[in-house]
C-alpha cells in the first residue's frame, strides 16, 4: 500500500503539470479568437429584441472605404454587420426601425457601407445563413442610419440595443472610425 501511494504521488505531479499546460493553452487559444461571438438585447414595452453577431477587431487594418477590408467581401458594398455567420436579429414585437415596418420574427441584419459616412441598415428575411450569403431579393427593407465619429478608434466591433423610452430603443453599430445608429419603436 505504501509503494502504491508513492507511485500515485510521483505520477500525479507530472499529470497535474500536463493538465495545467493544456488549460493554459486553451486559454490562449480562446483569447486569440479573431471574431468572438457577442450578443445584445433589450426589453421594450415587455417585448424582447436581441441580436447575435461576431465581433471582429481592426488589428491595424483599414476597414471601410476603397481598399478597406470590407471592400474585399464578395457582397460589397453590403456588409454582414459582423463576422463569421450572418448577424441574427429577433423581435418579439412588431417594430418600426427608422421608417421601416418590421413584423415580429427572425431576421438577418446587414449594412450598406458603400459610402463609409452614410450607412443604411438592411433587414433581410433570410435566416441561418453564413455571413457572406446575401440575397437582396430577401430584403424586407433598408433604412438610413445616423452617422457620427467616435472620439477615438473603436478597435472591436460592437452592436448595442438600448432603451430610450417606454416603447422606444436605439440600435447602434460602432467600429473603426464610425458610429451608426437608428431609432426603434415598438408598435
Amino acid at each position: 500500500m505504501l509503494i502504491l501511494n508513492r507511485i500515485t504521488r510521483k505520477s500525479a505531479a507530472p499529470l497535474a503539470g500536463v493538465a495545467v499546460a493544456i488549460l493554459a493553452l486553451a486559454g490562449q487559444v480562446w483569447a486569440q479568437v479573431p471574431s468572438p461571438d457577442a450578443t445584445t438585447s433589450v426589453n421594450i414595452g415587455g417585448k424582447t429584441l436581441s441580436i447575435k453577431y461576431s465581433a471582429p477587431s481592426v488589428r491595424g487594418r483599414q476597414i471601410f472605404g476603397p481598399g478597406g477590408l470590407i471592400s474585399k467581401d464578395p457582397n460589397y458594398p453590403v456588409w454582414r454587420a459582423g463576422a463569421n455567420s450572418a448577424t441574427s436579429f429577433h423581435t418579439d414585437a412588431d417594430l418600426t426601425i427608422g421608417t421601416l415596418s418590421v413584423p415580429k420574427g427572425d431576421y438577418t441584419i446587414y449594412a450598406l457601407v458603400e459610402d463609409p459616412n452614410n450607412w443604411q441598415l438592411i433587414i433581410n428575411k433570410q435566416t441561418g445563413q453564413w455571413g457572406l450569403t446575401y440575397d437582396a431579393a430577401q430584403d424586407l427593407g433598408r433604412v438610413k442610419m445616423t452617422m457620427s465619429k467616435p472620439p477615438a478608434l473603436i478597435e472591436t466591433y460592437k452592436m448595442t440595443l438600448s432603451a430610450t423610452g417606454l416603447k422606444t430603443a436605439k440600435l447602434q453599430l460602432e467600429w473603426e472610425q464610425h458610429v451608426a445608429s437608428v431609432a426603434i419603436t415598438v408598435k
